[in-house]
């Protein structure tokens, strides 16, 4: 694993990359990072990413300027689905692909802000989107998942910000005919999948890491991918 910088429209950024051991070709998922921020949490994820046989990689969002201000811009392109946080993801894609082990298959994973990107990136040319609580969900989700990837979506039920997501996400896909795996944890909070500081305090409130829901909802999400992200190896 090793943070590496990646082109972008708006200039270098740092990312984490971590690849499988052995030898690939391997499918590719981009991780975007939630609303704390890019840190130990996510070295964690890209580790069990690449156990699995996918390479990872990060792009640290929070790169340009102070924290304050990057929070303000990144949360302001999200609402507004344009922006150098979008480019950001894209260039993450880009650099993956253009690795001679990548298959030329690539995924899109996010947790909280994270998985809101991953539903507003599921029709910019990703096979498959996996959301951890995306929530609250996108602005408009129906016009925001026109033409989007298979989706394999998780909630946690106690989730104060997500009351009805699971189910809002289940319509509109269904209506699109989108190939998707939706799940809402009946015991699991917001932010069940990290493993975040304060966890004490963050379970009070309906937040907090849960290990039985994220496992199946990383289990879930490998064989969705398996099954979604199998490109043809490069010759």
């Amino acid at each position: 694993m090793a943070t590496i910088k990646i082109d972008t429209p708006g200039g270098p950024i740092d990312a984490l990359l971590s690849t499988p051991a052995g030898e690939g070709p391997w499918p590719a998922i981009v991780v975007v990072h939630d609303a704390i921020g890019y840190g130990p949490d996510n070295a964690a994820i890209s580790a069990r990413i690449s156990e699995a046989g996918y390479i990872a990689i990060t792009p640290d969002l929070y790169s340009r300027g102070g924290r304050a201000r990057c929070i303000t811009r990144v949360f302001r392109e999200l609402l507004s689905k344009r922006g150098r946080a979008l480019d950001d993801i894209l260039a993450a894609r880009d650099h993956v692909l253009g690795l001679s082990e990548c298959t030329g298959a690539v995924g899109i994973a996010g947790f909280c802000m994270g998985g809101q990107f991953a539903l507003v990136m599921s029709p910019k040319g990703f096979g498959a989107s996996a959301p951890f609580y995306g929530t609250p969900l996108p602005r408009r989700l129906d016009e925001t998942l026109t033409g989007a990837c298979p989706i394999v979506a998780s909630f946690g039920r106690r989730d104060p910000i997500g009351i009805g997501a699971a189910d809002r996400l289940r319509k509109v896909v269904a209506d699109k005919q989108i190939p998707a795996d939706i799940k809402a944890y009946p015991d699991a909070g917001h932010s069940f999948a990290n493993k975040l500081p304060g966890q004490p305090l963050l379970r009070i409130t309906g937040f907090g890491y849960n290990e039985a829901a994220a496992s199946d909802a990383w289990a879930r999400v490998f064989e969705f991918f398996g099954e979604h992200l199998a490109a043809t190896p490069r010759g």
